[in-house]
């Protein structure tokens, strides 16, 4: 008998939308092993690159997306991640998850929720009951703590603590749970809970990465040429500690062979921009299929977050695994629990986090190392990811999760 996976991620992209990627690749692998997979995600995020056509009319819209189904959940706009508004379409594709049922034609045997801020399991819960089907809680971000550690939230905030009876609810409701964190199942049990946990990480999908598309000739000529390029690729965000970058670039500004690259946007961008350093260049966002075309141009590749004990709890940024797949050696500053797969891989340096001494002492041991030695951690950390963290070896991981539930 067929089964079907419904995936249920507000903010879930294609390769064709955009951010966020790790469902598509997901659902493809699932699709390919017999899994009839549908993705159910919101029409509007501020990840989206490329947003789905809606009519007037239309609250639901199925599309297939290279072989994966979708369902777009008409939600409203908003202006940037911290815009009020964004709060409002959460409750608004919650509400409107109830309804989804009429708009697929095959009935879920498995549900993954997987949401950022807990509330759509309330729907989850209630379409895997009307479906009698399994329910799966999967935790990429850990909120309300999140809110909490980042953006300072006080526990006993109204909206935090309403946020945490939906986190338990899901914890304690759920049939299975997974976490591409490592080391979630310590933040349950600080919440009185005892509950399995499965580590499910983000990975790499090889046939999309042997598709990659070369850089313009316009991007080709800004990145200097025999110079020893250390280069970041994502967001632009708080959490990345990119303000420490910034200050290793003007540590080391007399170091005319050495240049930084930043490649992404978001809210820091302009912040960073301030410092106008000579010796670090600004690149904007690139396709997904481009990335490897990009790390291919860098000596290192970078990584940071801030001293937080949210981290503590494992991180998984789908950067790290472009980074390993890229053959680059990489500097990695984190305090992850003792649970980092740099260290695993033997492929870079891993430092304190929000420590520009630190970034400068990791770049020039790589710069000064010799050519062969860098390309032989750089080499670690790709058969690495090849050997353990491919979206067919997590679909794998997925499928014996939910059927020892059977």
């Amino acid at each position: 008998m067929e089964k079907h996976i419904w995936i249920i991620n507000e903010y879930a992209g294609s390769i064709e939308n955009g951010m966020t990627y790790r469902h598509y690749y997901l659902a493809k692998e699932l699709i390919n092993k017999g899994y009839n997979t549908t993705i159910i995600t919101g029409s509007y995020s501020h990840f989206l690159k490329k947003y789905p056509k809606l009519d007037k009319r239309e609250k639901y819209k199925e599309e297939r997306i290279n072989g994966v189904n979708y369902l777009w959940v008409k939600v409203m706009k908003y202006n940037e991640s911290f815009d009020k508004k964004r709060i409002l379409k959460w409750f608004q594709f919650v509400y409107k998850l109830f309804f989804v049922s009429k708009y697929i034609s095959n009935k879920p045997s498995y549900i993954i929720c997987s949401p950022t801020a807990p509330f759509s399991i309330l729907s989850s819960l209630f379409l895997a009951r009307k479906h009698k089907a399994k329910l799966i809680f999967e935790v990429r971000d850990i909120w309300p703590l999140t809110l909490i550690e980042l953006g300072g939230y006080k526990k006993q905030h109204p909206f935090i603590v309403f946020m945490s009876y939906f986190e338990k609810l899901a914890l304690k409701k759920a049939d299975i749970l997974v976490s591409n964190l490592q080391n979630y199942s310590s933040h349950i049990k600080n919440l009185g809970l005892n509950r399995k946990v499965h580590w499910v990480s983000n990975g790499v999908d090889l046939t999309e990465m042997d598709k990659h598309k070369p850089l313009s000739n316009e991007l080709l000529n800004k990145i200097p040429k025999n110079k020893f390029i250390v280069g970041y690729t994502g967001k632009l965000g708080v959490s990345n500690a990119l303000d420490d970058f910034i200050e290793a670039a003007r540590l080391l500004k007399n170091n005319e062979n050495i240049i930084f690259v930043l490649v992404g946007k978001g809210q820091e961008k302009e912040k960073l921009q301030e410092a106008n350093l000579r010796n670090v260049l600004f690149i904007d966002f690139i396709k997904k299929n481009q990335i490897q075309s990009m790390l291919s141009l860098f000596d290192i590749c970078y990584i940071g977050y801030r001293k937080e004990k949210l981290y503590e709890y494992g991180v998984s940024p789908n950067k790290i695994f472009d980074y390993m797949l890229s053959g680059k050696p990489i500097i990695f500053g984190v305090e992850s629990g003792g649970l980092n797969i740099i260290e695993k891989a033997n492929c870079g340096k891993v430092i304190l986090p929000e420590n520009a001494k630190a970034i400068v002492k990791a770049i020039l041991s790589l710069y000064n190392m010799g050519e062969n030695e860098r390309n032989e951690l750089g080499n670690n950390g790709k058969n690495y990811v090849v050997n353990n963290f491919t979206y067919g070896k997590l679909a794998d991981k997925y499928i014996n999760i939910i059927n020892e539930k059977e």
